[in-house]
């Protein structure tokens, strides 16, 4: 009927979408301290993961060659560099310098980890995910395959987390753009 307005809604009982109070404090300041600790959190993942493998790339290479993925030719470059890699991101992420690349290819990184981790539980390949160091062989009954791949989903979590709100306090981002 024309001229006849809504009735405004009571605050207590608007109907608010669902997710709208994550939203608020995700978009909030309260978000960037989040993204802090998401940040840091995975800065002390990249750093122990890279920093366990850094002083032995030997055994670093061992580990990617157990997956039997890789040609030969492929397994020490890989297994020699990603260490360094994920010290490097560490860095970055404890600055807070290019967060949302940074976590980009933190999530490439562990996609990639996932994928090689459900490979060789599907191939019946018996090894230690190498992800802190050690890597290679194992007996079948050392296997934590489901553990690796949802740590690693954690991890992946946190890695979109930063991929939505890179904006976080404390960080090298943060200081530039003002």
């Amino acid at each position: 009927m024309a001229g006849q307005q809504d009735a405004p809604s009571h605050p207590h009982t608007a109907t608010r979408p669902v997710g709208g109070a994550l939203r608020r404090v995700a978009d909030g300041p309260a978000g960037e301290w989040i993204g802090t600790v998401v940040r840091l959190a995975l800065a002390v993942v990249w750093g122990w993961a890279g920093l366990a493998k850094i002083s032995d790339p030997a055994e670093a290479a061992q580990a990617v060659r157990a997956y039997e993925i890789l040609p030969e030719s492929l397994v020490k470059p890989v297994g020699y560099a990603l260490p360094f890699l994920e010290v490097a991101l560490a860095v970055l992420l404890l600055i807070g310098l290019g967060v949302r690349v940074v976590a980009v290819v933190s999530a490439l990184l562990l996609l990639t980890f996932i994928a090689g981790i459900t490979s060789a539980w599907v191939r019946g390949i018996s090894i230690d995910c190498g992800c802190f160091g050690g890597g290679g062989t194992v007996d079948a009954s050392q296997t934590e395959y489901l553990q690796e791949i949802l740590r690693d989903t954690g991890f992946l979590l946190l890695a979109a987390w930063l991929v939505y709100r890179p904006r976080t306090r404390l960080s090298a981002d943060a200081w530039l753009a003002a």
